[in-house]
């Protein structure tokens, strides 16, 4: 059945629709979305099949690596399905339509969501959707391997285990993205301080005459 928006448009009805259901429910510990048992902690093959889930959906040829316009492919695709489903959400009597009641109760749900969770802080101008910001880096290191990506996670999930109890708790988890973030500060500093020596060590460029 074709699906026809009668009010405001698709932007506007996806922030009404995120409202509803969704806001009363406890959200997942950053990072934990993967706990697909419950418990509040990550096994190793939840850590892991998160991480190569996605890639082997977007392995089309079946040949164990994603290609640039393969993962391209499954982020168009996955909108796709977003906006499908926050559709669907808004549209409550299943009749393939947007009521103009129906927007106007989501969009009220959302204003209540909105109060209810207070003032947000200032966020800074966003750039590239998620699925797009690595495309570039992607495109230029040529296809990627589902084996290699599979190894890293499993050797990411050791490190991230501090008690060696074969889970990842959110205390684990958040100490281990606190020390992600010290180790790229510190390479970061390294780089500077290494591209100033080479400056200070380079001898002026003699004038023109």
């Amino acid at each position: 059945m074709k699906k026809t928006l009668l009010a405001g448009g698709l932007a506007a009805l996806t922030l009404a629709a995120a409202a509803g259901t969704a806001f009363a429910q406890q959200p997942p510990a950053r990072g934990m979305r993967a706990d697909t048992d419950g418990d509040r902690r990550l096994s190793q093959a939840e850590f892991v099949g998160q991480r190569v889930q996605r890639l082997t959906a977007a392995d089309t040829n079946r040949d164990g690596s994603v290609t640039a316009d393969e993962r391209r492919a499954a982020i168009q695709a996955r909108v796709a399905d977003r906006a499908d489903a926050r559709f669907d959400r808004l549209d409550g009597n299943d009749d393939g339509a947007v009521s103009r009641a129906e927007f106007d109760a989501a969009r009220a749900a959302a204003r209540q969501a909105r109060a209810d969770r207070g003032p947000r802080p200032m966020r800074a101008q966003r750039g590239p959707a998620r699925g797009q910001r690595g495309m570039p880096r992607m495109e230029a290191r040529g296809p990627v391997v589902i084996a290699d990506v599979q190894t890293r996670a499993e050797q990411a999930f050791t490190r991230l285990d501090a008690d060696h109890d074969g889970y990842i708790t959110p205390a684990e988890g958040r100490a281990g993205r606190q020390a992600m973030r010290e180790l790229r500060r510190d390479r970061m500093n390294e780089r500077r301080a290494a591209h100033q020596a080479q400056r200070q060590a380079s001898p002026p460029a003699p004038a023109s005459e």
